[in-house]
């Protein structure tokens, strides 16, 4: 049975992450008792692994666990009895999953699974978050995509969120779990990991800035997203576990922008000529491509109240000067750049 507790209580698988950090943040600001879900690794490098959250993490309450170990995590729920939980932790890097097929499907996978199966067990009634993701589109068969678009995942990152979207279903249908799905499109922010394409263009642009390279390598420069800011979307997240009713939701901006569109926004901010700097590498492309993913949020906007409230130049400015600060590289209003 779950406990009452004084204030409401939420347990973060991948509290460490850029999702995990801005809803950490979200919930600690609304008043929750906010528990993480950590690898030990975390607790035993928190200069490295915890940089995220280090800003509030005296307000957090960290249990190491492994995803991976069902018995780790039932010890986790069965010692905070959460009111709430988001399952945000997954590799989560598209081109790493074809890299590491087997160990994305059984990480993603399994790691679901031991979540809901450990709820369902311990906190029968506690809401529970399930992050997939655009990628489960994949090859699309129309555009924009909602929530009754067939998924068509090219990725084995994109097979095991339709799994995790799957099972969170079923766990709702099957046994009464207040369950819900965020189908999340693409969101960045200064938090984003070095490897994604749109960090790895604000950084490289910071870099470049700073006399540290001389170019910028990526792959395909014609794919199309749907790119919002991370800290509108968990506001998404929180909202799903505050209705009446589990069910499953398109979090998007609707508006889509190519690669080459992002990279020529964040060069042009630096008064830089992307095409001086920017390489082509086939080796970045992935295996099976896919092209266009844009969402149609009109559900989550009729029902949750929600809309994407950050432009996707707000975005792109704000992550190109994290990265310049970060390096030391001011921008002056003007556009000219000089480093300090």
């Amino acid at each position: 049975m779950l406990e009452q507790h004084a204030r409401p209580r939420a347990l973060i698988t991948g509290i460490t992450g850029q999702d995990g950090s801005y809803l950490a943040e979200l919930l600690l600001s609304k008043g929750y008792d906010v528990h993480g879900l950590v690898r030990r690794v975390a607790l035993e490098d928190p200069s490295r692994r915890l940089g995220r959250v280090a800003p509030f993490l005296d307000r957090l309450q960290l249990h190491a666990a492994s995803l991976e170990s069902f018995p780790s995590v039932y010890q986790v729920f069965r010692t905070v009895q959460p009111d709430e939980c988001y399952h945000l932790a997954a590799q989560s890097f598209v081109s790493y999953s074809f890299d590491d097929e087997f160990s994305t499907l059984n990480t993603n996978i399994n790691g679901t699974h031991f979540v809901l199966a450990t709820l369902k067990d311990v906190v029968p009634k506690c809401r529970f978050y399930f992050a997939g993701s655009s990628e489960m589109f994949g090859r699309a068969e129309e555009i924009p995509q909602t929530e009754s678009t067939r998924f068509h995942p090219r990725s084995a990152y994109g097979i095991s969120k339709v799994a995790g979207f799957d099972l969170t279903r079923n766990y709702r249908e099957a046994y009464g779990i207040h369950a819900s799905n965020g189908i999340l499109f693409n969101h960045e922010s200064p938090r984003r990991g070095f490897e994604f394409v749109t960090r790895k263009i604000t950084s490289g642009i910071a870099r470049i800035l700073a006399g540290e390279a001389k170019e910028l390598r990526l792959g395909n420069l014609d794919a199309k997203r749907d790119w919002g800011h991370a800290r509108d979307y968990v506001e998404a997240m929180w909202l799903m576990l505050q209705q009446n009713e589990p069910d499953d939701y398109v979090i998007a901006t609707a508006k889509s922008h190519s690669v080459s569109d992002f990279a020529e926004m964040a060069f042009g901010m630096v008064g830089l000529d992307p095409k001086k700097y920017i390489t082509t590498d086939p080796d970045l492309y992935r295996p099976a491509e896919v092209h266009v993913l844009l969402g149609n949020p009109a559900k989550a906007h009729a029902t949750l109240g929600w809309s994407a409230t950050t432009g996707f130049e707000t975005l792109v400015r704000e992550m190109v000067t994290s990265d310049c600060a970060a390096l030391g590289v001011r921008i002056p209003a003007l556009g000219a750049v000089e480093a300090r």
